[in-house]
């Protein structure tokens, strides 16, 4: 069971370290000397460093991409307080469905707001050369395991 639990936990922690950097990091879009994420679009030097950055569009959607991942940031976050508090108070034979839903809703929130950047980013960065940058890839790579750590919080029970 302890080993059950690391698992767990470990599977959270990675999932919320994925959404972390995918949500903070500068590479959503990459192309030709620029790169561009929620928050800022850079333009770099042939030799890879940053000369400007810029604050991104207002654009609606933009900002919905923005609110949706930053709350699948509180979601997961509050999804592993919520685990310790019931690892510790939950009575045995009890599910962690709080917890789960928590973690399912913030899956659910990167799975909205990489579906919004990839069907509206056309609209905003229509030329060619972009392409999606590690952050990016790093939010898809997030969303199932979000809900596989979510529906496995559901599944669990606590024993002693």
């Amino acid at each position: 069971m302890l080993l059950l639990l690391l698992g767990i936990i470990v599977l959270h922690v990675a999932v919320l370290v994925l959404l972390f950097v995918s949500t903070i990091v500068s590479q959503w879009m990459v192309g030709n000397g620029h790169s561009t994420d929620l928050w800022q679009n850079c333009t770099t030097s042939p030799l890879g460093n940053v000369q400007h950055c810029f604050m991104s569009s207002a654009n609606e959607w933009l900002q919905s991409v923005q609110a949706t991942m930053i709350l699948s940031v509180i979601f997961s976050v509050l999804s592993l307080f919520l685990f310790f508090c019931q690892l510790f108070t939950l009575t045995k034979g009890g599910r962690f469905y709080i917890t789960g839903v928590f973690q399912i809703l913030a899956g659910l929130c990167v799975m909205s707001a990489a579906s919004i950047y990839t069907v509206r980013h056309p609209d905003w960065h229509g030329s060619s050369g972009d392409s999606y940058g590690f952050a990016y890839i790093l939010a898809w790579v997030a969303f199932p395991l979000a809900l596989l750590s979510g529906v496995i919080y559901v599944i669990l029970r606590k024993r002693e």
